[in-house]
């Protein structure tokens, strides 16, 4: 393959070919990293033209397992369905670049990234954005814009941009940036929570006052980033991204194509019918704002539109219903930025109304009902043992992976007032669902146990992922599951004219429609867990960022208290809900524990209906029972005896007199145990001197008797009665 050009980006060298191989597509780029190789196209359809406004872009990230030099797993030896690193990619790269193309581009675009090869250091998903936007600067559509992806990780408390997969592995964080030579458009970000820092338990604002950043209040160990420190990430890592874009479009310059005249197909708006509006309708828009439902909204508009036209017979419904939507956005916008009240009533800064409702379902082992105004999860947890944990074979590790902390989200039509037939998981249900992972991730630890949350959104009026957050930690506490934190998610958005900006907490879907940014921020009162941030604006400052940040700590300072007086009155599904409990013991015990044979540990787990694992090497123990009183019963069981003073074994000789006590009565004698708990054979005909018909009759369990060495049969010892 012959190169076209080579960009080097912080030491990493990207070869790129274009116009070599799939020549018949507006554009297409291969890439070689390493030894990844990537190719990627981009292909219009000029048959059809969609309006409304809306761009129907699909992006298509796809991976062969020969990349790898591997055959799929399983009974079919080809690749199915995607996988949920190959969806969560497609949706990385849609929502970066969809933001390039112009209003009113109403052809339908497909975008196809395919892994050819994949060493087991690269970052497929850098490269998957680097590659796709290269192939669509070079074809023959009018964008003359690179997008790019920068990956920021930190490694024994060092910043390395754009890190090794085994760097990337062993960082406490995750930072994900997209963005052109002048903007930043998104921001995916988790916080492993490895490195534990001691941290504040009081929220200062350091708009108020910078200086009390470090003030500690009783400090405790935190997983999350602090805001500032992110800031600074952010902003070393915006410079590596705006450089890396400046290079890309002067390497790719004299490969583009001649550019195709299209014709975007934007509705035009009538500013008669806008006037008209404002002059004579503006208390029905304001109603409808009312309307915070986004069916009922819907009706209000739908009935306004139709009482105009019955005056207004002439006029064009589709430029009315545009006229419309336009005024009530402005309307939207306007009340927000001069008068400072949301279309709710609400303070920029307040959060709706939250209910919560813990174990609302009595046969699951655990639930939670999170309702803020009108967002509303219903969060089950299951719990399971190892064998329930999902399996999973990405194209960069070595074997199969197990993943025993799964979050399931779901979004039925009717949470929306849509008529709607539930069908398979879609990209966005999947991506939510990922989100609400990454934030919940960092403060448990399972330690040997499968835990799966499925949300399943019972209604929606903005960000039911972070109801999925909020409502999944509650599910946690309420299955008694440990955490090192409390983490709850908030929304928030932002309305700007350019000179003037207001930040929204809590936003609902009107003012997530109508405003500039979507900005999803989780963590506990101390810093941050997961981000996921798309900025309409075409970018945004990081002093706004940090602003931002900020008041989505304040926010979400206050829905933790509200989750801590819930968790207060948690009460557990007893009966239903599974219980696991692990510790440690001297490793020199375990013989003890297990007796001779098994017996002990068998008395254990028949007593007290629980399953026992005992690490041999470093003495680890796990329990596992149907309910919570018995495991501590078998807990407290192995405690009372590696707690015993061990009793030095005695070295037996034929002839030796011992007083024992008798353990176990059976048809032919009884085991009787010495006094440094070896169990020897007392047979019925040594029990007496006269026939014994039944050794119940003579002898009783936990009797203590005289009896006398007789003989050793191998390691067993025959008893006479004395």
């Amino acid at each position: 393959m012959k190169y076209d050009v080579d960009v080097e980006i912080d030491n990493v060298k990207e070869s790129y070919s274009f116009g070599s191989v799939a020549k018949q597509a507006n554009g297409s780029a291969w890439l070689k990293s390493g030894n990844s190789v990537i190719l990627a196209t981009v292909v219009i359809d000029e048959t059809e033209i969609v309006k409304d406004d809306f761009l129907p872009l699909t992006v298509q990230y796809i991976e062969k397992t020969y990349a790898a030099g591997k055959i799929p797993g399983g009974f079919f030896k080809r690749e199915t369905k995607p996988s949920d690193f190959e969806t969560l990619t497609s949706r990385i790269v849609d929502r970066s670049l969809r933001p390039l193309f112009p209003k009113g581009f109403g052809y339908p675009t497909q975008i196809t990234i395919m892994v050819f090869s994949a060493d087991s250091e690269s970052d497929l998903q850098v490269l998957a954005l680097n590659a796709a936007s290269a192939a669509l600067y070079v074809s023959d559509i009018d964008i003359n814009t690179s997008v790019s992806a920068t990956r920021a990780a930190k490694v024994d408390g060092e910043l390395v941009l754009n890190p090794t997969l085994s760097q990337l592995k062993n960082s406490t964080l995750d930072l994900y940036l997209s963005g052109t030579k002048d903007d930043l458009l998104m921001i995916e970000m988790r916080s492993f929570g490895s490195e534990n820092i001691e941290v504040n338990d009081m929220y200062i604002d350091p708009m108020i006052d910078p200086t009390m950043s470090n003030v500690v209040m009783g400090s405790h160990i935190s997983n999350a980033m602090g805001e500032n420190e992110l800031i600074d990430i952010l902003e070393k890592t915006q410079t590596l991204l705006f450089e890396t874009n400046a290079k890309y479009e002067n390497a790719f310059k004299p490969f583009k194509k001649e550019t195709k005249s299209i014709e975007c197909k934007a509705h035009v708006l009538n500013e008669e019918m806008a006037t008209f509006i404002r002059d004579n309708h503006m208390p029905d828009i304001k109603a409808a704002m009312n309307q915070m439902a986004k069916s009922e909204r819907s009706t209000a508009l739908r009935e306004l539109r139709k009482n105009i036209l019955l005056t207004k017979e002439e006029w064009d419904e589709a430029e009315l219903k545009d006229a419309i939507e336009k005024v009530k956005k402005e309307q939207v916008r306007g009340q927000i930025l001069n008068d400072k009240i949301r279309a709710d009533g609400r303070a920029l800064d307040e959060v709706r109304p939250i209910s919560i409702s813990t174990n609302v379902l009595p046969n699951a082992h655990s639930s939670c009902l999170f309702t803020r105004g009108q967002t509303q999860a219903l969060v089950v947890l299951t719990m399971g043992g190892t064998k329930d944990a999902q399996m999973f074979e990405s194209l960069t590790d070595s074997g199969t992976q197990n993943e025993n902390f799964m979050v399931h989200y779901n979004f039925p039509g009717f949470s929306v007032g849509e008529a709607s037939p539930i069908m398979g998981t879609k990209r966005r249900e999947l991506g939510h669902g990922n989100l609400a992972k990454r934030a919940l991730e960092p403060i448990i630890d399972l330690d040997g146990q499968t835990v799966r949350l499925v949300s399943e959104i019972l209604e929606s009026n903005g960000s039911s992922s972070m109801a999925t957050v909020c409502g999944g930690y509650m599910a946690l506490k309420a299955a008694d599951i440990q955490t090192s934190d409390t983490v709850a998610g908030i929304a928030m958005g932002m309305v700007s004219d350019g000179d003037n900006y207001a930040i929204l907490s809590d936003i609902m879907g009107l003012e997530d429609h109508d405003g500039d940014m979507d900005f999803k921020v989780t963590g506990s009162k101390d810093g941050i867990t997961a981000m996921q941030m798309d900025i309409k604006l075409g970018g945004i400052s990081l002093d706004v960022l940090k602003e931002a940040l900020y008041q989505a700590k304040k926010g979400r300072s206050h829905i933790i208290d509200i989750m801590l007086e819930a968790q207060n009155e948690i009460k557990f599904n007893d009966g239903v809900l599974p219980s696991i409990d692990f510790f440690h013991i001297d490793p020199s015990f375990i013989g003890e524990i297990i007796g001779q044979a098994g017996k002990t540990i068998r008395e254990i787990i028949e007593k007290f209906e629980v399953a026992i694992d005992i690490d041999k090497k470093d003495g680890k123990v796990k329990i596992t029972g149907k309910n919570k009183s018995g495991v501590e019963g078998a807990k407290k069981h192995i405690h009372g005896i590696v707690n015993t003073p061990k009793v030095a074994k005695i070295k037996y000789e034929v002839g030796d007199k011992y007083e024992g006590i008798v353990k176990k009565i059976v048809d032919f004698g009884a085991f009787i145990e010495l006094p440094d708990g070896t169990d020897g054979l007392l047979h019925i005909s040594k029990i007496s001197k006269d026939r014994v018909e039944k050794v119940s009759d003579v002898l009783s369990e936990g009797e203590k008797i005289t009896v006398e060495i007789l003989e050793f049969k191998g390691n067993k010892i025959s008893l006479g009665r004395v």
